[in-house]
C-alpha cells in the first residue's frame, strides 16, 4: 500500500486531529483540558523512551489476551453445541439472551471477592463479558449453513465429521469474524476500566494516575497508545479474516 492509498483510507484520522488541534490553539478549550498535540507528543515520547508506558500497555494486554482466548474457546463450544443440538440450543439460548443486557461490570465486586483484587478478576469479567458475542456469532453462523450444502454432503457420503469441518465450518466463518472484531475491543475495555477502579499496574491505571494528577497530557498521550492498540487489534482481525475467508469477496475497507 503507497503511502498516498494509506492516507486517503484513514484521512479522517488525521482530519480529526487537525480538528483537535485547531480547538486548541484558538483557545476554544483551556488547555488545562486539552493539551495541544505537540504537548502530548512530548509526553507520549517521554513515557515511551523511559519504557513506562510499554510496561503498562504489556500488563494490559497480557490481561485482555488471557480473558479474551479464554472467551474465545468457551464461546466457540457452547456456540457450536447450540448449533448441533436442539436440545442445548432450547437450553442454553433462553440463558444468553436473558443476561446479554446485563452489565457485567455490576458483578465486579463479587468477582474481587471471589478471586481477588488484581488479574483474576478482571480476567473472569472479560471472560463473561466477551463470551456473548462470540458464542452468539458462532450459533448464528453455523445456522446459516446453506441447507443443500449439507443435503449434497450427505447424498455423496460424507460423515458427520466431514459436513462439521467442510460445510459447517466454513458457513460460520464470516460472522465468527464480525463476533470476534465485537469480542476484542469490548476485552480491552473492559480490562482499562477495572484498572481504572482498583489497580496500580496497566494502563487503565496510568490513565486514572495522571487524571488525579491534573497531568492530561500524560493521559491523553496513554489515550493514543491505547487507541493505536485496539486500531492494530482491528486491522489484524480482519487482516486474518481476508486469509482465512479467502473465498468470500470483501469491500474495501477491509482490504
Amino acid at each position: 500500500m503507497t503511502i498516498v492509498r494509506w492516507f486517503g483510507r484513514y484521512y479522517s484520522i488525521f482530519l480529526l486531529l487537525a480538528i483537535y488541534e485547531l480547538i486548541v490553539r484558538f483557545g476554544l478549550v483551556s488547555p488545562r483540558l486539552l493539551p495541544s498535540l505537540t504537548v502530548i507528543g512530548e509526553q507520549l515520547w517521554r513515557y515511551l523512551a523511559n519504557g513506562e508506558l510499554i510496561v503498562q500497555a504489556q500488563v494490559t494486554l497480557y490481561r485482555a489476551f488471557a480473558g479474551f482466548s479464554l472467551a474465545l474457546i468457551l464461546g466457540m463450544l457452547i456456540g457450536t453445541l447450540m448449533a448441533r443440538s436442539r436440545l442445548a440450543e432450547r437450553l442454553i439460548e433462553p440463558i444468553f439472551y436473558f443476561g446479554y443486557p446485563i452489565p457485567k461490570i455490576a458483578l465486579y465486586p463479587v468477582f474481587i471477592f471471589v478471586f481477588g483484587l488484581g488479574t483474576g478478576s478482571t480476567i473472569a469479567l472479560i471472560v463473561l463479558e466477551c463470551v456473548y458475542p462470540i458464542t452468539i456469532h458462532v450459533h448464528a453462523g453455523m445456522r446459516s449453513a446453506d441447507r443443500v450444502l449439507i443435503w449434497a454432503a450427505r447424498n455423496m457420503g460424507a460423515s458427520p465429521v466431514q459436513i462439521f469441518w467442510r460445510v459447517l465450518v466454513p458457513a460460520a466463518l464470516p460472522i465468527f469474524f464480525t463476533g470476534l472484531r465485537i469480542a476484542l475491543p469490548v476485552a480491552l475495555i473492559i480490562t482499562l476500566v477495572t484498572e481504572m477502579i482498583g489497580e496500580s499496574r496497566g494502563l487503565g491505571y496510568f490513565v486514572t494516575y495522571a487524571s488525579a494528577s491534573y497531568q492530561n497530557a500524560r493521559a491523553m498521550a496513554a489515550f493514543f497508545v491505547i487507541a493505536a492498540i485496539g486500531f492494530a487489534l482491528d486491522r489484524a482481525v480482519l487482516y486474518a479474516r481476508r486469509r482465512v475467508v479467502f473465498w468470500q469477496p470483501t469491500d474495501t475497507s477491509i482490504k
